[in-house]
């Protein structure tokens, strides 16, 4: 095996693994996957759960483009819920609660049927280097796999250190060791490197829980599913989660682990999520706050096995369990495994291209934690970009790079080269100003014909996504151009208590108002028979429902992405010095240097970077 030259080699078998490794080997490159562990493939690390507000979007943009998260999240779900279902389409996000051992069993029944792609268990400790390119990697045993691209997606591994009160010690998470050598190699090489923190909540007996003293939350009554595909499924049953707070008891016996709090006693020096605190940082931080919500989430169908979202930490374990005792429905809980806190090596990605190949050393990419970004969905988006590119590289054809107005992966990268981050990466939907354009709905009309172009796609998935634009483009013209019956409208209209219509319009006028949606007309007979003679399915009308509804924010925005555009097309010269120009900014000058911004578009977007420094560059690009 090791004689062979792959066209990719992915190291770590993690979500941007995964997504990396099959995207590669789908498109036809001879592709090996090398991970510490092979049992451990696609395993969620933290909460058992997909999606989320933004992250919903990543998953149907990532299934959209042809990748495997979301037909692996419909496969092993246990719950689904629309989040923010009370605000526009815009804001709806999708997420399921997963069962954990089939998530990672599915991922790995999933890979081997990939006939382009080999596996190998070690660990990877340096890379081969030659004449500034990379060529392969070097395990720890020593053995040499030479490649002509590698992927590097070592998660919280590089040089993983773990904390529970006091006590620390290596490893990439529980249970398992630290990856070692890659950081020092990278250093030396001229990468600079930093150390970030994440952690996980306890996981604890269900048995041992009341839930009738707790909220219950049911998934959806109808639910949907991430993947377009008709053949990925649809949850039959749900499996319930719960809801039940902390007090000011459980914040007084969390406080007497202070002390002995790595967070506070400054053996963890590094920067953590802020949207993602541990229990001791926000009663800390948040001192007015009498409680704070816990989300009491299943690990799957055949475990009484829970994960306490919300509950973060890494006290002593005693300090745990006494603080965990004190809150509603837990005053009996036993403990599976205590939370933890977990420092890592990561990458400033400002050292990257937007195709995630770095700028250093050339066909080595970098996907997922090591980019400093936290979270399986932003992870899986990058694996699958840095697969993509990276086999397009070696078949010489034109790197994808999506813009921020065709996909939050688009956002999530741009922000990441750009502007980098000192603090782990997640994304929101405010980060996205054209969110009106990248909403779940149509991720696949915005991308499927795109991974159809590069080879990821299937065919099928193009037809459909081709099948439901046009559908919907009839639909809307038919709505157009049908009137509706004034009686049976106002019969509508007094059931849902609004004033009655003096005259008769077109549907299309009628589906604008913001109090009528599409469920109202399934039973007029002209939607119900044009419904049934052209096969609309339910996401097509939904589709159309919100093109028209909504179908003025979506010209402004495409209007104003238009606008953009001629700064994106503007190049700026490789070799440009920008110290050679008095008239930007010192800041200007550092951030332009470092970065070296391809357009005068990227350049707006880096932070300290102001219009009057874009316009003397303008000046210089015109001359």
């Amino acid at each position: 095996m090791v004689d062979k030259i792959y066209d990719v080699v992915v190291v770590g078998g993690g979500h941007a693994g995964c997504e990396a490794a099959s995207a590669a080997a789908t498109m036809g490159a001879e592709t090996l996957l090398v991970t510490m562990n092979l049992q451990t493939i696609g395993q969620m690390s933290c909460n058992p759960a997909m999606g989320g507000i933004a992250k919903g979007q990543i998953v149907r943009e990532i299934d959209a483009l042809g990748g495997l998260s979301g037909i692996i999240s419909d496969k092993s779900a246990i719950q689904f819920r629309m989040l923010n279902r009370s605000k526009g389409p815009a804001m709806w996000s999708p997420r399921v609660q997963s069962d954990r051992a089939l998530f990672s069993g599915c991922w790995r029944q999933a890979l081997e049927d990939i006939e382009q792609l080999d596996f190998y268990q070690e660990m990877v400790k340096e890379l081969i280097i030659e004449n500034d390119a990379v060529a392969g990697v070097r395990t720890a045993l020593g053995v040499e796999i030479r490649s002509k691209t590698v992927i590097l997606t070592n998660g919280t591994f590089l040089n993983g250190l773990i904390h529970i009160g006091e006590k620390q010690f290596g490893g990439g998470r529980a249970g398992e060791g630290a990856a070692k050598g890659l950081t020092a190699q990278l250093n030396q090489l001229g990468f600079e490197s930093g150390r970030m923190k994440t952690g996980t909540p306890p996981r604890v007996d269900g048995r041992s829980l009341d839930y009738n003293k707790m909220e219950e939350q049911k998934g959806d009554s109808k639910p949907s599913k991430f993947s377009f595909l008709p053949e990925s499924p649809t949850l039959v049953k749900q499996h319930s989660c719960y809801i039940t707070y902390t007090d000011l008891s459980v914040h007084s016996e969390l406080e007497k682990g202070f002390a002995q709090s790595p967070m506070f006693n400054g053996r963890i020096k590094s920067i953590g999520p802020r949207y993602c605190p541990s229990i001791e940082d926000k009663i800390h931080r948040f001192r007015d706050k009498a409680r704070h919500q816990l989300f009491i989430e299943p690990e799957g169908w055949s475990t009484v096995e829970v994960y306490v979202n919300g509950f973060s930490t890494s006290l002593p374990q005693q300090v745990q369990q006494a603080a965990l005792r004190k809150v509603k429905g837990f005053e009996n809980v036993r403990f599976f495994r205590p939370g933890y806190a977990i420092e890592y090596d990561y990458f400033p990605p400002i050292q990257l291209n937007h195709t995630l190949e770095t700028k250093k050393i050339e066909n080595l990419y970098f996907a997922g934690q090591i980019n400093g970004t936290t979270g399986y969905e932003e992870a899986a988006a990058q694996g699958l970009m840095a697969g993509i590119n990276a086999t397009l590289k070696i078949n010489r054809k034109e790197s994808l790079i999506l813009k921020r107005d065709q996909a939050y992966i688009g956002v999530l990268i741009d922000d990441l080269i750009l502007k980098g981050t000192e603090e782990p990466y997640r994304m929101f939907t405010s980060r996205a100003e054209y969110r009106t354009l990248l909403r779940q709905d149509n991720a696949d009309l915005r991308l499927t014909p795109i991974g159809y172009d590069i080879g990821l796609a299937s065919k099928n998935r193009f037809q459909r996504a081709e099948k439901k634009e046009q559908k919907s483009k009839q639909m809307i013209q038919f709505l157009r151009n049908t009137t509706f019956e004034l009686n049976a409208i106002n019969e509508i209209l007094l059931k849902k208590e609004l004033p009655l219509l003096r005259q008769a319009d077109k549907f299309i006028r009628l589906l604008s108002r913001p109090d009528i949606d599409r469920t109202d007309l399934l039973d007029l007979n002209p939607i119900q028979l044009y419904c049934l003679l052209n096969d609309i399915e339910d996401d097509e009308f939904q589709q159309v429902e919100i093109q028209i509804k909504y179908g003025g924010y979506i010209e402004k925005e495409k209007s104003n992405a238009k606008k953009l555009q001629s700064l994106e097309k503007r190049k700026i010269p490789l070799q440009i010095d920008y110290h050679q120009f008095s008239s930007l900014s010192s800041e200007a000058k550092e951030k332009l240097s470092t970065i070296r911004p391809k357009t005068l578009g990227q350049a707006s977007r880096i932070s300290g970077v102001n219009p009057t420094d874009i316009s003397v560059l303008m000046v210089h690009i015109a001359k």
